[in-house]
């Protein structure tokens, strides 16, 4: 489907902003259009749907523009379909530094979902949030003394957590995999009460291979990266689940780096549990991603190449 949108009456460079700034975005939020902007016409074309979506979206904005009322912020709150005020009422955790808000209307549905369910999946790209909301969470809960606990983990390498080969010790081997959630603690707890948590082990960062054997109660879990557990790891670590123990389950299907003869255990577990009660699943897509927005045209351009 194609079509032309004339913008009348209106300055092309308040609009599109400095170096099509707000152009960018626009387009950026639209991977499977073309969208091509000559003078005052834009001509778009695509799936039925998204030209749809598209021509809702710019008579938004129009009607913004004319009361003065469009800048940046506003046009990717917009463009998101998210109620910025009542995304930005919530508040995940205060901590030393800032206060933690869902920055996405999915985000503060992950949120919605953790206090519900006990257990949760959360499926993903990059750059949508998944492990930072999560961790977020379980620090909130540890801070109201929801859980005595905290446990993150996730597969230690990307082929079977085979760690022989790196130098150094145990931890100096796993340290390097487990980056992403020490970033994670270290914005939100300050240095003294991190390191205290880790040498009482009221947190602990371990690789999913050393959980066998765990009963975890009054505990909060993730997994993160969980796309590269296999079927038999990922039954292994939801059968740790305890009594007052909450789970979140994080990853990302299109990332999945298990050898081919194996599959992933994250797609397996959201496929066969789908319909079981008390379990909540939340499906992150390309514009949920609060990264620079030039992320969701990598992502887009690596779909496309697939």
């Amino acid at each position: 489907m194609k079509k032309k949108i004339t913008l009348t009456n209106i300055d092309l460079v308040d609009f599109f902003g400095v170096q099509n700034k707000n152009l960018k975005l626009l387009i950026s939020f639209f991977p499977s259009l073309e969208i091509v902007a000559r003078g005052e016409n834009i001509s778009v074309s695509g799936p039925k749907k998204s030209v749809d979506l598209f021509n809702e979206k710019i008579q938004k904005i129009i009607d913004l523009y004319k009361q003065h009322k469009l800048n940046y912020e506003v046009l990717k709150s917009t463009l998101s379909g998210e109620d910025k005020e009542e995304i930005n009422n919530e508040v995940i955790l205060r901590s030393n530094s800032n206060i933690i808000k869902p920055k996405s209307v999915k985000q503060k549905m992950m949120v919605d979902l953790s206090s519900k369910n006990d257990l949760l999946f959360v499926s993903g790209p990059a750059g949508t949030g998944k492990t930072y909301v999560a961790v977020c969470l379980a620090v909130k809960a540890l801070k109201n003394k929801e859980v005595k606990r905290i446990i993150l983990t996730r597969p230690a390498v990307e082929s079977g957590e085979s760690l022989g080969f790196l130098p150094g010790d145990l931890n100096e081997k796993i340290d390097p995999y487990m980056a992403p959630l020490y970033d994670a603690l270290s914005d939100l707890l300050s240095p003294t009460k991190l390191k205290y948590y880790l040498k009482n082990k009221i947190i602990e960062i371990v690789p999913l291979a050393f959980m066998r054997g765990r009963t975890l109660d009054e505990a909060f879990v993730i997994l993160d990266e969980a796309q590269n557990a296999t079927i038999l790891q990922m039954k292994m670590f939801l059968t740790r689940m305890g009594l007052s123990a909450k789970f979140i389950i994080t990853g990302d299907e299109t990332q999945v780096d298990l050898p081919k003869n194996k599959k992933s255990g994250f797609i397996h577990a959201m496929k066969i549990l789908k319909n079981v009660k008390k379990i909540g699943f939340l499906k992150l897509e390309d514009k949920d991603v609060i990264r620079h927005h030039i992320v969701k045209l990598i992502i887009k351009a690596y779909k496309e190449n697939e």
